[in-house]
């Protein structure tokens, strides 16, 4: 059944989801699996890996065969809205009874962490979370726990207990803030045990928790709950102007992405320490409300709340000073040094105020979010998913700020108690279990030619590098195939596209100023567009030979070029990639205008070699001969003029090329897109203006 839940309070409505016909096959865990995903479908329940749900459940003990009681709940990692069956951990509820025992209190929390692998019920290997024991020791069989803007914006408000007993009486507690952990898990059980009535707890600065002996009662109960604080805030918020009303208008869309594309390149080059970053522009209403606003910097100083958005966007965001009123962008590139540099010595002293004896070496003191006003808010991380979710979760506590600040005063994590989950022992282990990044991982590629053959093989191959991917092509049917077919099978936050014609000057500054807002600048630009040609000389056109210089020459100047200057702009080098042709090394009958400008294109390479060095911009060329699958230039009339001039037939020509090879191989576009990672690659690091022929071996093109 599908029915929507709560008063009206002029907003969509949490929608209750549960279809009885479809819950009534499962079993208990598998009901516990469709609620999980049903409350994460709904970023107003929870955000993208935060909460998590459980259920105690009967099963026949795998050792004895006897009935024990088994605690099924979301493990480490993850994210309910898309986990499957393996996402949970799963350990013997008397287990973990016997825990405490062992409990030799607050002092002494992370160490029971390290008897939870000792609970583990049949060898599952999901490691257990911290939350575990607040999930325990709840003495109901099915408990959520949720972290949904509208229950934070109570959760951190100044008077926090007394706006939950305002809305909810007694149905719904309060406790105070504790970070997560053993101690809270008993907190949860004696507030059970002395309020057994009550249907869940507000935790301060944190969350939600529901439960109920009913895995859809718990599932309605914890919609009811949500939707009960948003139709409070609703009518208490009324008309007016959050966080102090505007003191900035915001730009146009098209202004504001083009000052984000010249930001975010610089932003990056200063950020990009000892791994390359991504980035992520966000400018919806709810980011533009907050960086216009009156009171945007002296609440984001105060930081977030939830250890949830505290862990993914650092101790508070960079304010970019950024005027949209004077349109003052030239003197904010020339002062984000200094702001960066600032930023990160504030880091540093928080860093040294707030550190123990034990705890882990400083991390990275860089900002995850700048806020820009006029303009909308922009997020670095490792990778692209991860700079995605960091805004997501900025405007999670954006939204927490804006309801706490209506109805009361905001109140952001302690400094020390932000300092100690973010160093938690626990959470620097969790970061150490990471695996190690992939070649490519944080750099960011821009491929011409992408919805061909060649420049779809290159893009697969640096997508599975872990890089990110800009597909630019002319075609614009075939570049939405080649992107969805990309995005399909890899992380499609990762794969972009862009319309660009090489030779039209507009249309390339666009495509990577689009690059440059989508990922936050550029690592790697393969020149890959191309068209063939084949007439004799006294056959060859004016405008035949210009088509091939406009595309396989001025083309690649002009690619070149806005790399060039995007690269420059963020100052950690790059590496450039043409490739050209054994046609530009070795001349071909009847195809003069395509040889003479491939042979452009192999010189232009040099040439950029020795103005990128000094730049760390390496630049080199990959020489195919006779790509024939999946290669555009090989549709159409070029195809029947090659055989025509070498004396046979389409089906022949791929035969004849393999056969005049010294290797007597046929070039494949993956040989290609090898080659392009090579060079793209530090595996290539010491190399630039050099030719690397993929052509199985053709004497003509030796390039000594």
């Amino acid at each position: 059944m599908h029915k929507t839940t709560g008063q009206d309070s002029g907003q969509p409505r949490l929608e209750n989801r549960w279809d009885d016909a479809r819950a009534a096959a499962m079993t208990e865990p598998e009901k516990l699996l469709y609620r999980s995903n049903l409350l994460g479908a709904d970023k107003r329940i929870t955000n993208y890996g935060g909460g998590n749900t459980s259920a105690k459940v009967m099963q026949a003990d795998p050792l004895t065969g006897e009935e024990t009681r088994v605690l099924w709940v979301k493990g480490s990692g993850g994210d309910v809205g898309t986990m499957g069956m393996d996402g949970f951990a799963t350990l013997y509820m008397d287990k973990l009874d016997a825990l405490k025992g062992l409990y030799r209190g607050p002092d002494h929390e992370d160490e029971m962490v390290g008897y939870l692998p000792h609970c583990t019920f049949d060898l599952n290997p999901r490691a257990a979370s911290i939350d575990t024991p607040l999930h325990a020791y709840v003495p109901r069989r099915h408990v959520d726990h949720m972290h949904p803007d509208a229950i934070i914006a109570i959760a951190a408000s100044a008077n926090s207990r007394e706006l939950t007993q305002e809305i909810f009486g007694d149905e719904i507690g309060w406790l105070p803030w504790k970070r997560p952990g053993y101690e809270l898990g008993l907190w949860l059980e004696r507030f059970c045990k002395d309020n057994p009535e009550a249907k869940g707890v507000v935790l301060e600065s944190h969350g939600l928790f529901t439960w109920d002996d009913d895995a859809r009662t718990c599932y309605e109960l914890t919609l009811d709950v949500i939707q009960r604080a948003m139709d409070w805030f609703a009518q208490r918020s009324g008309d007016s102007a959050p966080f102090g009303g505007p003191i900035h208008d915001s730009l146009p869309p098209e202004r504001r992405r083009a000052v984000a594309a010249r930001l975010m390149p610089a932003i990056r080059g200063m950020v990009s320490g000892a791994q390359h970053m991504v980035g992520h522009f966000d400018d919806s209403g709810t980011v533009l409300d907050f960086v216009n606003a009156q009171e945007m910097e002296r609440l984001a100083a105060l930081g977030t709340s939830c250890p949830d958005h505290f862990l993914r966007t650092k101790i508070r965001p960079l304010v970019v000073a950024h005027d949209p009123g004077r349109d003052n962008l030239d003197a904010v590139l020339a002062g984000l040094p200094a702001q960066i540099a600032a930023y990160s010595d504030d880091y540093a002293a928080y860093y040294n105020r707030c550190k123990h004896p034990d705890s882990p070496p400083m991390r990275d003191p860089n900002a995850v979010v700048y806020l820009v006003p006029g303009i909308g808010m922009i997020t670095f991380a490792k990778d692209k998913a991860t700079a995605r979710i960091s805004g997501e979760f900025y405007v999670n506590a954006i939204n927490v700020m804006r309801g706490a600040s209506a109805v009361s005063t905001y109140v952001g994590l302690p400094e020390q108690e932000a300092f100690d989950i973010e160093y938690w022992a626990l959470e620097e282990a969790k970061l150490q279990r990471m695996p190690k990044p992939r070649a490519l991982a944080g750099r960011i590629a821009l491929v011409t030619g992408g919805a061909g053959g060649i420049g779809m093989a290159t893009a697969e191959r640096y997508l599975s590098e872990g890089a990110c991917v800009m597909l630019a092509d002319i075609d614009a049917d075939a570049l939405e195939i080649a992107r969805a077919d990309l995005a399909a099978r890899h992380d499609g936050d990762r794969v972009r596209a862009a319309i660009m014609d090489v030779t039209d000057e507009a249309a390339v500054a666009a495509a990577f100023a689009e690059t440059a807002t989508e990922f936050g600048g550029l690592d790697i630009l393969v020149s890959n567009a191309g068209i063939a040609s084949s007439a004799p000389i006294e056959d060859t056109s004016l405008e035949l030979w210009n088509r091939n210089m406009d595309i396989l020459s001025t083309g690649y100047f002009l690619v070149s070029r806005e790399a060039f200057r995007l690269l420059r702009a963020q100052d950690i080098g790059g590496a450039v990639v043409f490739v050209a042709s054994k046609n530009g090394l070795a001349a071909s009958p009847n195809a003069a205008a395509y040889c003479t400008a491939k042979a452009s294109e192999i010189h232009l390479a040099r040439c950029l070699a020795l103005e990128g060095a000094e730049a760390g911009i390496r630049v080199n060329t990959v020489n195919p001969d006779a790509v024939l699958r999946g290669s555009k230039i090989w549709q159409g009339d070029w195809l029947d003029q090659r055989a025509a001039t070498y004396g046979t037939d389409k089906a022949g020509l791929e035969e004849m090329y393999r056969n005049r090879s010294l290797l007597k191989r046929s070039v494949l576009p993956e040989d290609i897109a090898e080659a392009c990672y090579f060079l793209a690659s530090d595996l290539s690091a010491k190399s630039t203006g050099n030719i690397l022929n993929v052509d199985a071996g053709n004497v003509q093109a030796f390039t000594r």
